[in-house]
């Protein structure tokens, strides 16, 4: 499974998505250009430490991405219809998201395999795009059984019943 960031405008945002990714073991494809210098002070502060553990891909370019990206593109947009918890997610999934201020443009849009939503109450435009791709990120690794493995037990309580 990979996270996309189409021409990301919030180092802090792209900061918390690259944190995302590397402790679920996300790849990373960053589309340029980048509304900030990429090593920004202020994307290494969102990112911390773990910035060296992510699987990261910089493309220059939305056709450079196209020429590079395996499977399917998953557009998480407010112009979608089908609800996130919904759709069907593979292990191959690229998950992209676009802009903080703008989205994606309208060919990006046409050239994703699928469109998502994550449902909201009427009259509020979108959520954080780091927030959206968390949840989205968390829904499609449960569907596809991604998780990083922690080495717990999946249900500390039931050790020793039966």
């Amino acid at each position: 499974m990979r996270l996309a960031i189409f021409e990301p405008d919030i180092p802090q945002n792209t900061g918390t998505m690259l944190r995302l990714a590397a402790c679920m073991g996300l790849a990373v494809d960053i589309i340029e250009p980048c509304g900030f210098v990429l090593d920004d002070k202020r994307l290494r502060r969102a990112g911390m430490d773990y910035l060296q553990g992510v699987d990261l891909t910089r493309h220059s370019s939305w056709q450079s991405f196209l020429e590079h990206s395996p499977g399917r593109i998953v557009l998480l947009t407010t112009k979608a219809a089908t609800p996130y918890t919904e759709f069907g997610f593979t292990a191959d999934d690229c998950l992209l998201v676009g802009r903080e201020s703008a989205g994606v443009p309208p060919e990006v849009h046409a050239r994703a395999d699928a469109r998502i939503i994550v449902p909201m109450n009427p009259g509020f435009r979108s959520l954080n795009v780091a927030v959206s791709a968390a949840m989205v990120a968390g829904e499609a690794l449960r569907q596809t059984a991604g998780f990083p493995n922690s080495g717990s037990s999946a249900d500390p309580f039931s050790e020793g019943l039966s």
